[in-house]
């Protein structure tokens, strides 16, 4: 599956076994040298953990070069079975969600290259992955989405989940965070920053967050889960980030 925005034409394609180091080494630069997370297998530069042997990764490359510049990876029930959980699981207590009738996948580790950090990458990352919403009959959609933090008391960190909490939580389904974030007494009146991008992106397609957030200090995020329900997308959005999700389920068109 390709995209072009007029200068670069990007791909997005399942990666196959030898290509997930890949995917890892880019989550590397990301997370830990760019981002600053303390990862278990730093040694090697990769982030890598018992998760990704389950886990389908998709993979965003520039057609000009090869280069690879953006990826996720897409877990489904049968992985999380076989891996003994979710990912999310080890931050939430999940059973309101995981309770809901419907199929799930659960969508993480997503990253972009600095370089690349545009609206085409990105939709085309989301296009791979309505690809296996189609392929897989998925009703729901759910992740940790991750807002950055530079200490206990920062006010952008903190002025984020307030307006998540405040405009887009979910008023019936909860996740119970297993380290809450701790909270802070008081902000500055009057803040509205800018969402993280995957974030913003759940948002704009509608997904809500089931609660408080869960403090991640291996990368020094607080988590928030969000839920979309694939039901109730933003149409104006869905189109551009999830084309075709309501068509008749099909083999993912990857290119």
């Amino acid at each position: 599956m390709a995209m072009d925005d007029g200068n670069v034409r990007y791909r997005v394609e399942i990666a196959r076994p030898e290509q997930i180091g890949e995917a890892q080494r880019l989550r590397y630069r990301i997370f830990a040298e760019e981002l600053g997370a303390r990862l278990a297998h730093a040694d090697e530069q990769l982030d890598r953990d018992e998760f990704d042997e389950h886990c389908r990764h998709l993979l965003v490359r520039d057609l000009t070069t090869g280069r690879l510049v953006a990826g996720t990876r897409v877990l489904d029930q049968a992985g999380a079975c076989a891996a003994g959980r979710f990912y999310s699981q080890g931050e939430f207590e999940m059973a309101d969600v995981l309770s809901l009738p419907g199929r799930f996948v659960e969508v993480g580790r997503t990253c972009v290259d600095p370089g690349y950090r545009n609206g085409a990458v990105i939709a085309t990352l989301w296009q791979g992955i309505a690809g296996l919403i189609r392929h897989w009959h998925i009703d729901y959609l759910f992740g940790c989405a991750s807002v950055p933090f530079n200490g206990a008391g920062d006010t952008f960190g903190h002025a984020v989940i307030r307006q998540l909490m405040e405009r887009h939580l979910d008023t019936d389904i909860r996740a119970r965070p297993l380290e809450p974030l701790a909270p802070r007494a008081a902000l500055p009146a009057g803040l509205s920053p800018r969402m993280p991008p995957l974030l913003r992106t759940y948002v704009n397609l509608g997904a809500r967050a089931c609660g408080a957030p869960c403090w991640d200090p291996t990368f020094g995020v607080a988590d928030v889960l969000m839920l979309l329900d694939l039901r109730q997308l933003n149409p104006r959005f869905a189109r551009h980030f999830l084309p075709g999700f309501a068509a008749a389920p099909r083999e993912p068109a990857f290119a």
